[in-house]
C-alpha cells in the first residue's frame, strides 16, 4: 500500500471543474512538500502544481490562474480545485510527497476533458 492516496478524478465537459484530493498521513503533512503532476501515457510527468510543508504554492504556467493547491492539516489532505478545464489537461494526476530522503509517489486518478 502506497502512503499517498488520490481520488477525485472523473469525467468532465471543457470548461467545467473537478477538485483532486490526495490524502496521506499526520506526520507527512507535517513535514513533506506535496505535489500535482500530470502524466500522459508515453511521456514524463510534468509538475503542475506544488505546495510545501509551510503553505507556499507554486505552479506550472499552463495552469496558472485555473488550478489551485491547497491542503488541510486536520484531514491530512492536499487538494487540487480545478477549473476551465480543457482537453489537453486530460490524463492522470498523481500525488507526490517528499522530502530529504524520501520520495513517495500515489497511483494517481484518472481525468478525462471532453470538447
Amino acid at each position: 500500500q502506497v502512503p499517498v492516496v488520490e481520488s477525485g478524478g472523473g469525467l468532465v465537459q471543457a470548461g467545467g471543474s473537478l477538485t483532486l484530493s490526495c490524502t496521506g498521513s499526520r506526520s507527512m503533512f507535517g513535514r513533506y512538500h506535496m505535489e500535482w503532476y500530470h502524466q500522459v501515457p508515453g511521456k514524463a510527468h510534468d509538475l503542475v502544481a506544488g505546495i510545501t510543508s509551510g503553505g507556499a504554492t507554486e505552479y506550472a504556467d499552463s495552469v496558472k490562474g485555473r488550478f489551485t493547491i491547497s491542503k488541510d492539516n486536520d484531514k491530512t489532505t492536499v487538494f487540487l480545485q480545478m477549473h476551465s478545464l480543457k482537453p489537453e489537461d486530460t490524463g492522470l494526476y498523481v500525488c507526490r510527497a517528499y522530502e530529504v530522503g524520501v520520495d513517495w509517489w500515489g497511483r494517481g486518478t484518472q481525468v478525462t476533458v471532453s470538447s
